[in-house]
């Protein structure tokens, strides 16, 4: 089996911590691995090679470096130009699977999604192995622990050997009469989203019933090209690619359809509320991350980031803590986060897509404190990486060292700082930072100007292979 891993979202449903940028799968929300990292070591002990990501270009970099951190590997990156929907996503993982010459049982996972009895989950992904052998295409049914109407449905057919069954019907997401009638009769699964099927079958019925996602995908993987360790497709020839899902395109339509029952303490995480319902409570039903300090609540989750939190006399709310925001919802409203996030992008503010610490493939920095002309980061740079060679045409920075040493050009001139020694860097000069020691380097970088936006950066070059200006990245 060869893993395909769905690393793809909108980081819209967990804010304030998850964000555009930066969304719920690169998180550590239930374990002290991210949720991406989790989905590939609860595959220890099944046969599987090296799995392929798909991946959106802005996050292409937090994923290598979460693989990185953990010891995993990967068959490559695989960089979507532009989201498409799930159809799409995997027939370009079907096809790069395909280029060795090889047809693998591709098992489709999402990076993002819960599952607490990992024995179980691998139970029936050997079940569901066994069926696409057959030539199945197999969907994993979660049997479901209440009526839930944020779940589409698959109604079970005719039993298929002793573990799966034909599919009779997909639902969509049903109200709540619909959904207790659906879990009353027995014969109805949640739909998880996540799959197996020979990469060829998938292609094969993928030509039947969508052929012009197919014929778009493998005109823009014929030009696939290694950029580092990511793989790249012709953007032009994707942007034309139709938008759609697996289950519209392929698995509402075909006659091979087989859904493998999954029991397995399984959850998407779509919401605050599905986070609280998976983890464990205190005897007060409380689930409680961080410094907080709670005098009669119940059945809340609390999550403190950096702060002390108090929450007195409340019961059923969602109280979340970042750097740069706090949420406090009601566990029933928490399903409308993503209005919010709409605001904040219709106001064009920064908290919809970036936290206040951003992380780049050289290390991260941290936006600690800002004014009228000026603006002040925590700058973190890991042993032996390189920011690009810019300039900036509004701002002049400071850098003070903190700790480590630093390499830095500046105009014609290379030196090294160490600890508590400081540069200045004068509008329009090009310079660069480097970290040539065996520790991370920590310095402190004031920028002061008239303009400090974003996008006052050129980038003449970079390790990394962009260059130019970029209006969504800095410091790179």
């Amino acid at each position: 089996m060869k893993p395909i891993v769905m690393a793809g979202g909108s980081g819209s449903r967990l804010w304030p911590k998850s964000r555009a940028a930066f969304p719920k799968q690169f998180l550590s929300l239930t374990s002290e691995h991210s949720m991406l990292q989790d989905t590939l070591l609860r595959l220890k002990g099944l046969d599987t090679e090296a799995p392929v990501f798909v991946c959106n270009d802005d996050h292409r970099f937090i994923v290598a470096e979460q693989l990185r951190q953990a010891g995993l590997k990967h068959d490559g990156i695989l960089l979507e130009p532009m989201g498409k929907n799930t159809a799409p996503a995997i027939a370009l993982a079907a096809l790069h699977a395909r280029l060795k010459g090889e047809d693998p049982i591709l098992l489709v996972l999402a990076a993002d999604h819960v599952i607490q009895n990992t024995p179980a989950f691998h139970q029936a992904v050997k079940e569901a192995e066994a069926l696409a052998r057959q030539d199945k295409l197999v969907t994993f049914g979660v049997v479901p622990t209440c009526a839930h109407t944020g779940y589409g449905y698959i109604k079970r057919g005719a039993a298929l050997g002793d573990s799966g069954y034909q599919v009779a019907s997909f639902e969509e997401k049903p109200d709540m009469p619909k959904a207790q009638a659906f879990v009353d009769s027995g014969e109805y699964l949640w739909n998880s989203g996540m799959f197996m099927f020979k990469a060829s079958r998938y292609l094969q019925e993928l030509s039947k019933f969508a052929p012009e996602i197919l014929g778009v995908c493998e005109k823009a993987i014929e030009t696939e090209s290694l950029d580092l360790e990511f793989v790249r497709v012709d953007a032009d020839i994707f942007a034309t690619c139709p938008e759609d899902s697996i289950d519209y395109a392929v698995m509402e339509k075909t006659d091979a359809a087989a859904v493998v029952p999954l029991d397995a303490g399984w959850s998407d995480v779509g919401s605050w509320s599905s986070l609280w319902e998976v983890q464990d409570k205190d005897e007060n039903g409380n689930v409680v991350q961080g410094d907080a300090m709670l005098v009669d609540v119940k059945d809340s989750y609390i999550n403190a980031e950096q702060r002390l939190i108090a929450v007195l006399g409340l019961q059923d709310v969602i109280v979340v803590e970042t750097k740069d925001a706090i949420l406090v919802a009601h566990k029933d409203k928490v399903q409308d986060i993503k209005t919010v996030v709409n605001k904040l992008k219709a106001e064009a503010r920064s908290e919809y897509k970036f936290h206040r610490e951003v992380f780049r493939p050289w290390g991260s920095y941290d936006s600690i404190d800002n004014g009228q002309r000026f603006q002040v980061k925590r700058i973190t740079v890991k042993p032996g990486e390189k920011l690009s060679v810019q300039m900036h045409h509004h701002r002049a920075e400071h850098w003070i060292v903190v700790s480590g040493t630093a390499k830095v050009t500046c105009d014609e001139d290379t030196f090294l700082m160490s600890e508590n020694q400081s540069t200045y860097i004068p509008i329009g000069v090009v310079h660069s930072l480097e970290n040539p020691g065996k520790i991370p380097l920590e310095l402190i970088e004031v920028q002061s100007g008239a303009y400090l936006g974003e996008d006052d950066i050129v980038r003449f070059s970079d390790r990394y292979g962009r260059t130019g200006g970029d209006k969504q990245e800095t410091k790179q």
